[in-house]
């Protein structure tokens, strides 16, 4: 998905709720898989954020800047989650 297509998703499933923030990761749009159902936040698969940053750095600076500048990065109960697929 592109950040168009990411938006307008958002807003179907929250209806255009200004009030409904949802934070979404910059340059990781490859990586967005959808939205949770309560408290809505944004999901994202960090077997395709690994892939997206693998395109600039090692697999290895890869998992080191996911877990050091992404995972760890809380801003608040609208902080995205990120799942391990198999």
């Amino acid at each position: 998905m592109n950040r168009e297509q990411i938006n307008a998703f958002v807003d179907e499933y929250t209806g255009g709720d200004p009030d409904e923030e949802v934070l979404l990761l910059n340059g990781l749009d490859e990586a967005f898989i959808g939205l949770t159902s309560n408290n809505i936040r944004a999901v994202y698969s960090i077997n395709k954020i690994i892939e997206c940053l693998s395109k600039d750095m090692s697999e290895e600076e890869a998992w080191e800047y996911f877990g050091y500048n992404i995972e760890c990065a809380y801003v608040g109960e609208k902080t995205p989650i990120y799942i391990k697929t198999a």
